[in-house]
């Protein structure tokens, strides 16, 4: 999508990037974090990366990590300390009791990519102290929005956050809903990737005031540069200071303007949202109310916000049979099979009955999906309920334990009961409504009439317009008029007429003041189409230039892999009589079939997508460089002009810099090394016999004959060496000028961006 490209672009060639990625659900911030990580990656700006994510996601982002983008994670969890706890020899234990230690290997430094759920990280006191002390370039949490603060505590998942990601250059926050728990959340996120631009809570709200009037003369930057009003301009120089005139004497000045806008009186450089209004391209939503009777059994039950989910206060099966929620579910599931259906409902121990009931009583082929699962049973689970010839046709979920999961294949969502967070609904529908979603989502509430249930219906639905549309403002709408909903939940009928009158006026008006403010400034800077489409232009353009399987090809050739043809633009691999082992990492001995083409990678999981960045292609290249391999080969030239024992040596010279990696140094020197060619006497004849000619004028020479001529022609190579040598000593001063040119054109902007940042905020 052009919006992951775009944020991808804009945050991966950054030195440490500190960001909060907070598309709307469904638009893909699980594939924007993996396009960041893996050109952080390739590109050597990072080397250790901890990926923090809940419990329940944990399996899901090995799979994603490792299927797309072939980054191979490691898990680190309890089990991973108990193994380590077992193989523990005596000698290991006598000197880690002496020495007040639990184990000798720390498991967070024995892999460079670790994965390991914060769950893990709450329940562990050894395992937060080993994450902190092993280090890390780049850090990665999602669902973010758990992260609870406000100005006068912190909750403990906070800190534990706070604490690594404060040792960790990099750090990328992951949330659909950064207002989850109210602007003091939002900003504490902000406080965890720049703390010294978020510092204060008061300062940061009034800054949120003035984004209406900064978005307006954005607009008219963009629509009439040139025609700017001397009030405009009187308010850039308030804004801006004295960088205003200059900026807007810059070429493509009213572009320059408005990133200096975007960066330094708003969220533009850490938050990235993209909306489904800008995206387009979503399904409908149809809601389905049911209205049921309130059973006797709930009679106490019937208001409060308790009364959300009045089955936790009722024995299961005194509930399961009196509670028409449930009958509804069984001839609903009935007369939409074979259709798949997702039911979500608050709680795991309600997740459990019903799908218990369902599978048992009902005859329903379904399975659960909650927290109190392991990842093991959650991935059985979901492998049943995708599975469309045998597989489950209801999957039975609670709030937590579906939390970033993706159903998009199924169209039919049964909310069993509503949240009382309208973000949290988001969440739910998000479930399925997102990319990939192909038809109009039937959303079904069942609700017990006057109850609690009825009046969060009627307020998501007919105040807050939720259910229908995505709904990025409830949160703040259901907090100003939290007096009225909370009445109107516990039982007041004339609120309740108040409160979805007021709720639809405020939402209207948020709506509005976001389009014009704080939202329209953000996606001004989230995607920007054009530049996207030039990038997704020119990625096209490479890969149908790409000859990566022209060079794979001749070095299975020589490494002794079997290459049998599988289809259109796949292949198998399989490790020959002759195979090299350790020169091609992932090819194991069953063989391995892979694809050339991406469209079908994505098609097909079982097919290794292979492209210069695939481990197999990194490693091979790395081992010639690294190794004596393929540095130096004999041919025999064929040319009239030259007379016979005639000796040549083509050379080539990369440039490196040996200094410490957190420099990151090689980007900034030239990727396309020095070739020169010279005879014994030191004449350069690199542009008489360029690479290309010089390949097809030369044939191969027997291993035995070329045995037999080195020794022989060891002084005159060594003599040759020496003369290159002083020909490409000469080259490696511009090429020092060119790069420290690159770091100039890098750093200086940057540099000059922060003085102009503390301006605004000393």
């Amino acid at each position: 999508m052009p919006h992951q490209i775009y944020i991808a672009h804009e945050v991966a060639r950054r030195h440490a990037p500190r960001v909060l990625l907070a598309d709307e659900v469904g638009l893909g911030k699980t594939i924007e974090a993996g396009l960041i990580l893996h050109y952080q990656l390739q590109t050597g700006r990072a080397r250790r990366v901890l990926i923090v994510v809940p419990d329940s996601l944990v399996h899901q982002w090995l799979v994603e990590m490792l299927r797309r983008f072939n980054l191979r994670f490691s898990i680190v969890d309890q089990s991973r300390y108990d193994d380590i706890k077992a193989n523990e020899d005596d000698v290991d234990a006598l000197m880690n009791h002496v020495f007040g230690d639990s184990h000798s290997v720390n498991p967070f430094e024995a892999d460079q990519l670790v994965l390991c759920s914060l769950d893990f990280l709450m329940s562990s006191e050894q395992a937060r102290d080993d994450a902190l002390a092993a280090g890390w370039d780049l850090m990665v949490v999602d669902e973010a929005h758990h992260l609870a603060w406000s100005p006068t505590q912190a909750s403990p998942q906070y800190q534990v956050i706070e604490t690594l990601s404060a040792q960790s250059p990099g750090l990328l926050l992951l949330t659909a809903t950064p207002e989850q728990m109210g602007v003091a959340s939002h900003f504490a996120r902000l406080r965890l990737l720049d703390p010294a631009r978020f510092h204060d809570l008061a300062a940061f709200e009034q800054e949120e005031a003035q984004y209406q009037t900064i978005n307006q003369v954005v607009r008219r930057l963009q629509s009439a540069p040139d025609a700017l009003s001397a009030e405009d301009k009187t308010a850039l120089e308030n804004w801006l200071g004295d960088d205003a005139v200059r900026l807007l004497a810059s070429p493509n000045g009213h572009q320059a303007v408005i990133d200096a806008l975007l960066d330094r009186h708003g969220t533009g450089r850490v938050l990235f949202r993209n909306t489904r209004a800008a995206i387009q391209g979503f399904p409908q939503r149809e809601p389905r109310p049911v209205p049921l009777p309130c059973p006797e059994l709930y009679e106490e039950q019937r208001h409060g916000i308790e009364a959300l989910t009045p089955e936790a206060g009722v024995p299961e099966e005194d509930w399961l049979a009196g509670d028409p929620r449930v009958q509804w579910l069984e001839k609903t599931l009935a007369s939409l099979r074979p259709a798949k259906v997702v039911v979500i409902c608050a709680r795991a121990s309600t997740a459990m009955a019903l799908e218990h009931y369902l599978q048992l009583r009902a005859g329903i082929r379904s399975a659960a999906f909650h927290e109190h699962l392991s990842l093991l049973e959650r991935d059985r689970a979901a492998a049943y309920f995708t599975d469309s010839e045998q597989g489950a046709q209801a999957l039975i979920c609670s709030e937590i334990g579906s939390e970033g999961r993706n159903f998009q294949f199924a169209h039919h969502l049964v909310l069993f009961d509503l949240p009382e967070n309208p973000d949290l609904l988001e969440q739910r529908i998000g479930r399925l409504d997102r990319i990939g979603q192909t038809k109009t989502i039937q959303i079904h509430v069942p609700y017990l009439e006057d109850t609690a249930q009825a009046v969060q219906f009627r307020w998501f639905h007919e105040g807050l317009n939720a259910l229908a549309q995505s709904c990025s403002i409830g949160v703040a709408v259901q907090e100003t008029l939290r007096g009225d909903w909370q009445a109107a939940i516990d039982g007041d009928t004339a609120a309740l007429a108040t409160l979805i009158e007021a709720g639809r006026k405020e939402a209207d008006r948020l709506r509005v003041a976001l389009q014009e403010g704080r939202d329209a400034l953000i996606e001004r800077n989230s995607c920007r189409p054009e530049q996207a489409a030039a990038l997704i232009q020119a990625i096209e353009a490479e890969e149908e230039a790409s000859n990566v399987r022209h060079y794979m090809l001749e070095a299975f050739d020589i490494l002794g892999v079997e290459v049998e043809d599988h289809s259109e633009h796949a292949d198998v691999l399989r490790p020959g009589e002759q195979f090299q082992a350790g020169w091609l990492p992932g090819l194991e001995d069953d063989g391995l079939t892979v694809t050339w083409d991406r469209l079908q990678a994505l098609a097909r999981e079982d097919m290794a997508f292979m492209s210069w960045e695939h481990p197999m292609v990194t490693g091979l290249m790395e081992s010639v460089t690294s190794s004596g391999l393929g540095k130096a080969a004999l041919a025999n030239l064929s040319v009239k002009a030259l007379p016979p024992g005639t000796l040549l040596l083509e050379s080539v010279f990369t440039v490196h810099c040996p200094a410490p990696e957190s420099l990151q140094l090689t980007r900034y020197l030239p990727i396309s090394p020095v070739r020169l060619v010279v005879d014994v006497n030191g004449r350069d004849l690199s542009a008489a016999l360029p690479h290309e000619r010089l390949n097809e004028l030369c044939s191969n020479i027997r291993r035995r004959t070329a045995q037999a001529i080195v020794p022989r022609i060891r002084a005159e190579v060594e003599t040759m060496v020496d003369h290159v040598e002083r020909l490409a000593e000469p080259q490696l001063a511009p090429l020092k000028a060119q790069a420290m040119a690159r770091i100039d054109e890098g750093f200086e902007p940057e540099i000059h961006r922060l003085e102009a940042l503390q301006k605004v905020n000393p």
